[in-house]
């Protein structure tokens, strides 16, 4: 067995990290997180207890342990896209990225699940189903026949998405969200919680409501930036 590095230590992390300790694949798990108030804490339900995983330092770490796997446990998928890119630069690859998949879910022939991604309790996955890289699937998401989830994409608790679902790169769906089938969410869309949508969400739009329609955000600048 070999070492996990969980990068991150909130509280993605330490629902990552009660999976991890069900399927007993690693012998040790640490975490890394860039602030310093952290490092030594431990994290993780027990951590009280001396169980969880303690907080051995910040991302650089990685360097000195090049034969430990890693997913990156950051809420957005902005943050764990910079994160991803800083791990490239310190020469980290995908073949390096775990990924962690609750027991209850299953993957089906033809599915596929890419490195980094983390599949919380009672994610479905039906028939030809294509999750790809860091992307984050809370408790009881289900995705039906022939949906492709881009990277970095985050689908909060409840969603789901009907028959041929594309969900581009780095898209947020909010809990309990459901979107039609053949719909296309574009890459770094927002939809809102408890969302109905029925037609395509344009690339870098906020969409809620039901059924769900465009949300016009103001722009911060300066100093309200």
């Amino acid at each position: 067995m070999r070492e996990l590095l969980l990068v991150g230590a909130g509280g993605l992390a330490r629902e990552a990290l009660a999976v991890v300790r069900r399927l007993d694949r690693h012998d040790e798990v640490s975490v890394l997180d860039d602030d310093p108030r952290t490092w030594g804490r431990r994290i993780g339900a027990g951590a009280g207890a001396g169980m969880g995983a303690v907080v051995v330092g910040g991302i650089e770490e990685v360097v000195d342990r090049p034969d430990a796997d890693l997913v990156i446990c950051i809420g957005s998928g902005t943050g764990r896209r910079r994160v991803a890119d800083r791990l490239a630069d310190l020469g980290v690859t995908d073949d390096r990225y775990a990924t962690i998949l609750h027991p209850s879910v299953d993957v089906p022939p033809g599915c596929t699940v890419g490195p980094g991604s983390i599949l919380l309790a009672q994610v479905v996955l039906t028939a030809d189903v294509l999750v790809r890289r860091h992307v984050v699937l809370m408790p009881h998401v289900t995705l039906t026949h022939d949906c492709r989830v881009g990277d970095l994409a985050t689908l909060c608790a409840g969603v789901t998405l009907g028959g041929s679902v594309l969900v581009g790169d780095g898209a947020y769906l909010g809990m309990g969200a459901t979107v039609r089938e053949r719909l296309v969410v574009g890459a770094g869309a927002t939809v809102g919680m408890g969302a109905v949508v029925l037609g395509d969400v344009p690339a870098g739009e906020v969409w809620a409501g039901v059924p769900a329609r465009r949300l016009e955000v103001p722009t911060l600048t300066g100093a309200h930036r």
